[in-house]
């Protein structure tokens, strides 16, 4: 379930300003501060993106950033980071602007699926979406999800 990866740890909120480097960075410290992914999978992430690789882009404001799990991912794992001041554009596109990214390291093809598919049903959800948007603290983020998730 997503709410066992998706622990108050690994919750960022940030009111600076940044550019979507610094937020794919940072919202993939608390995984790597854990030991689920290696530096490797940070900077395959940034160059994956780079590439142009604005498929991270899930709408609405939400990107998910991976890499391949030979990239570095020590286990499955998931992060959060929401900014509040305002979005970081992918590949600086204005038509990619992000204001809430997740940060996703899966050790091999399968072992993500359940938390991935808790995931697309809470951002499918638009109440569920904007209540996610709202929250003002990694209890409250843990709280909605575990809610969503019971109520399924």
């Amino acid at each position: 379930m997503l709410s066992e990866l998706l622990t108050e740890e690994k919750i960022r909120f940030s009111s600076d300003s940044l550019t979507w480097r610094q937020a794919v960075t940072q919202v993939a410290e608390p995984l790597l501060a854990a030991g689920d992914i290696t530096p490797g999978y940070v900077d395959a992430m940034i160059d994956s993106i780079a590439a142009g690789g604005t498929y991270i882009d899930l709408g609405y404001g939400i990107a998910l950033a991976h890499a391949r799990p030979e990239s570095g991912a020590v286990r499955t794992a998931i992060s959060m980071l929401r900014l509040t001041d305002g979005p970081a554009p992918l590949l600086d596109r204005p038509e990619h602007a992000v204001d809430l990214y997740f940060c996703f390291a899966a050790v091999d093809a399968t072992a993500h699926t359940q938390a991935m598919s808790s995931l697309a049903r809470i951002l499918s959800d638009t109440e569920t979406r904007e209540a996610l948007r709202a929250a003002t603290s990694a209890a409250d983020v843990t709280k909605l999800i575990t809610r969503f998730e019971e109520d399924r």
